[in-house]
């Protein structure tokens, strides 16, 4: 009795350090897989190797973010004193303007230390907040510029209804939605990279944290990602550019209904600088994510990815201020009030 005591303790025993085996085994798995990619840094390749563009374009880079830092909030300010612009269409540009400065923002400074940086790395979590700020920001650009593309439509098709058809509570509600809509896809692509395993190298051959350079770096499977990237960039670029299409179609067939030459080039002035902003914005994109596969080089799509990134932020306040009259006018006004300069002080 003694003995098959002592034969079950010893089996007892046995199960007891294999299941704390078996723990630790896992513990160590996972060390080394999904959890060790908190810990890693990524680097990143910049824009180009040669050592003598860097400095080149370190102060190019910083004229570019300087005008698009002065731009878009000179244009927010300007928009807030003075009530001339206090209409649908200048809060839509003042919502525009403050997403333009946060996803350069998100973008342009780490190149910048980068440009002058040795050691030209980014911790993990930094670059997934990265990729979460310029999802959030670009897609709501594109949805907000769709947004204006109705307030165009509004306001020159059905100008008798436009105070009442773009009340401040409709306004305020389509620029929440544009910004929702950037906020749930920037989780849903950061949520499942999250999930995946950094274990082959770490080095990233773009500039910024991008969906598909940190895809590539991965060695979990990425086809649940890789789907999602379809739909939701599908989504967010055609839908946007399919009712920014129709927008126009109905504007410009309502423009040339206008009998009198004056009103037509009145018309079409009220819309010209958003058109143009929308050309810009959305044809960056679609050249960039809706290219033949293997028509580029790495080498070349980053710098295309440039000109959306860092070049239409500074463009965009641009646009509106150089090609919109009441801008100009309230800014001439104001710069000889000095209301702007003692606002700030």
């Amino acid at each position: 009795i003694k003995y098959k005591k002592y034969i079950q303790m010893l089996q007892q025993r046995s199960r007891v350090e294999f299941t704390r085996n078996k723990k630790v085994g896992f513990l160590q798995k996972t060390m080394t897989t999904g959890n060790y990619s908190t810990e890693i840094e990524f680097v990143l390749l910049g824009l180009t190797n040669q050592p003598e563009l860097q400095f080149p374009f370190f102060l190019l880079f910083l004229c570019i973010y300087v005008i698009t830092v002065v731009g878009n909030v000179g244009m927010i300010l300007l928009i807030i004193v003075s009530p001339t612009l206090h209409t649908p269409m200048y809060y839509f540009l003042s919502s525009l303007s403050f997403i333009d400065f946060c996803y350069s923002s998100a973008i342009t400074p780490k190149m910048l230390v980068n440009f002058l940086g040795k050691k030209n790395t980014i911790p993990y979590f930094k670059c997934m907040a990265q990729l979460f700020f310029f999802v959030v920001f670009v897609v709501a650009e594109g949805y907000l510029l769709t947004v204006m593309a109705y307030d165009r439509y509004v306001a020159i098709c059905n100008p008798l209804l436009y105070n009442v058809i773009m009340s401040y509570q409709a306004c305020s509600l389509m620029v929440a939605a544009a910004f929702s809509l950037g906020f749930i896809s920037a989780m849903t692509h950061t949520g499942f990279m999250i999930k995946l395993s950094f274990c082959k190298s770490h080095i990233i051959s773009h500039y910024f944290c991008d969906v598909l350079p940190l895809l590539n770096l991965s060695c979990s499977s990425t086809q649940i990602n890789e789907l999602l990237l379809h739909i939701i960039a599908g989504f967010n670029t055609l839908v946007p550019t399919l009712a920014v299409l129709i927008s126009y179609v109905l504007i410009f067939a309502s423009i040339f209904r206008i009998r009198s030459t004056e009103g037509r080039y009145k018309a079409f002035g009220t819309c010209s600088s958003h058109l143009l902003a929308v050309a810009i914005f959305f044809g960056s994109i679609t050249f960039m994510y809706f290219k033949p596969p293997n028509s580029q080089s790495m080498e070349q799509e980053k710098v295309s990815s440039v000109f959306y990134t860092t070049v239409i932020p500074m463009l965009n306040p641009l646009i509106y201020s150089l090609r919109n009259k009441d801008v100009k006018k309230a800014l001439r006004k104001k710069i000889m009030r000095g209301t702007i300069f003692s606002r700030l002080m």
